[in-house]
């Protein structure tokens, strides 16, 4: 793609790293099948090119966001499905970055969008405010048919039955079981804390059990994707910060072999914090050996080699799993075998789903800003879900796991069932009746 943008603006690292971008774009529309959106709703602008071009527009002429411009990019999902079906290596990933970015700061919102982003920016990273408020969105739930669509969403969420606080979740040292083999640092997450406590735990029992000695440190917490999805640049970057003080904190004490993570999209966040502090004197080399030991559990297992023989007394009955990979897993992460090996492993029996390249409408708080699309999507998924006629579904992303379940899918993460098979405790979603005999 042919641009021109002037000597000064390209003076600006953002304007720069957009323009590198876009001349690698060749129009050849291949993103167009792929994008879920396009898919669900057929418009141009509502594709990865599309969006291109409306990124060029506003950029290259030094224009503040239109509402237009807005209305299409606030659609796009950030699934990265075009990333992986690219042939010539846009990276779509950070350019959308940027423009949200430049939106955040040209654009002014209309006030109930503004709060609502507001409210989410604050509320979903903060454990203890998040489940605060999902205990008042219990109160609610009776009422959420008569809400509108964004807030009904919220609302239902707090139908859902919060476990109690973990153990796992305060700063500590859990040591290995036997030999020490390993020692990572591992990123607890901020909704999950409060949505799926069981993951957490599942992640330890099963790493101290293969002798790796595991790690909370002092000052971790979000990764800083919400709110950097949401082009609050200053914000996101503070919450990296924190995360990077923190493990490197334990790197300059015992050392860290990893920094684990259970949640793929705060994977692809921490993946990409040498990229986004690269323009920070004080802390790109710190961000930069952050990202290069950031690992998702199941990648970490896969390097760890695990021996069959860990799964040699698993009692579970190998029901039928439809896997799940999650946007940010596949497309973000580019990690497609290693869970469903490793499940193939311990006895289960992988299910694959069709369109598995397209997303469940969750992405971050993507089901909750544009709920109609979140939830065609959704329906689509949990449709073709179905058609694999499974026991239960497994995914690596908590996001994903509230956006899939009903009552008739049991959605539970990767880790809980490796761990399940290697002698943990069945999950306990999976206690209902029907997966009883699977036992």
């Amino acid at each position: 793609m042919q641009t021109n943008f002037t000597a000064a603006q390209l003076e600006n690292p953002m304007i720069a790293e957009s323009e590198q971008i876009l001349r690698k774009c060749v129009h050849c529309g291949f993103c167009t099948a792929t994008c879920p959106t396009f898919v669900t709703l057929g418009d141009e602008l509502d594709s990865p090119r599309g969006r291109i071009y409306l990124i060029k527009d506003m950029l290259e002429n030094d224009q503040p966001a239109t509402e237009r411009v807005v209305k299409h990019l606030d659609r796009c999902l950030s699934c990265l499905s075009c990333t992986t079906t690219c042939p010539s290596g846009v990276d779509y990933m950070h350019l959308i970055d940027n423009a949200r970015a430049h939106i955040e700061e040209t654009y002014d919102r209309a006030l109930g969008d503004k709060l609502l982003r507001k409210m989410l920016a604050i509320v979903v990273p903060s454990p203890t405010l998040f489940r605060l408020s999902m205990i008042g969105a219990k109160f609610a739930a009776p009422f959420a048919k008569l809400m509108p669509g964004r807030l009904k969403g919220m609302v239902k969420m707090g139908a859902r039955s919060l476990p109690t606080p973990s153990w796992v979740d305060k700063p500590q040292i859990i040591p290995a079981i036997g030999k020490r083999k390993g020692r990572v640092a591992i990123l607890t997450g901020c909704a999950q804390q409060v949505l799926e406590t069981e993951i957490n735990e599942a992640t330890v029992r099963l790493l101290t059990r293969l002798g790796i000695e595991v790690v909370v440190a002092k000052g971790a917490g979000c990764c800083g994707s919400l709110v950097h999805h949401m082009g609050k640049e200053e914000k996101s970057h503070h919450q990296a910060k924190g995360n990077i003080d923190a493990w490197t904190a334990e790197l300059a004490g015992d050392g860290l072999d990893a920094v684990v993570i259970t949640a793929s999209g705060c994977g692809t966040t921490v993946k990409d914090y040498g990229h986004m502090l690269a323009n920070d004197p004080a802390y790109a080399q710190k961000a930069k050996t952050i990202s290069s030991l950031a690992r998702d559990i199941t990648e970490y297992l896969a390097e760890l080699d695990v021996d069959a023989d860990v799964f040699a007394k698993a009692d579970h009955g190998n029901p039928r799993v439809a896997y799940h990979s999650a946007c940010s897993m596949q497309h973000g992460q580019k990690i497609t075998r290693p869970p469903r090996d490793l499940l193939k492993m311990a006895g289960f029996d992988v299910a694959e789903i069709a369109e598995g390249h397209l997303c469940c409408g969750s992405a971050g708080v993507y089901n909750l800003l544009q709920p109609e699309i979140a939830g065609q999507l959704q329906e689509r998924k949990r449709a073709n879900i179905r058609n694999t006629t499974p026991d239960l579904v497994a995914t690596g992303n908590i996001g994903c796991m509230i956006q899939i379940e009903t009552d008739d899918l049991k959605v539970v993460h990767t880790v809980q069932l490796l761990d399940w098979a290697a002698g943990g405790p069945r999950p306990s979603k999976l206690k209902a009746p029907s997966l009883q005999g699977a036992n």
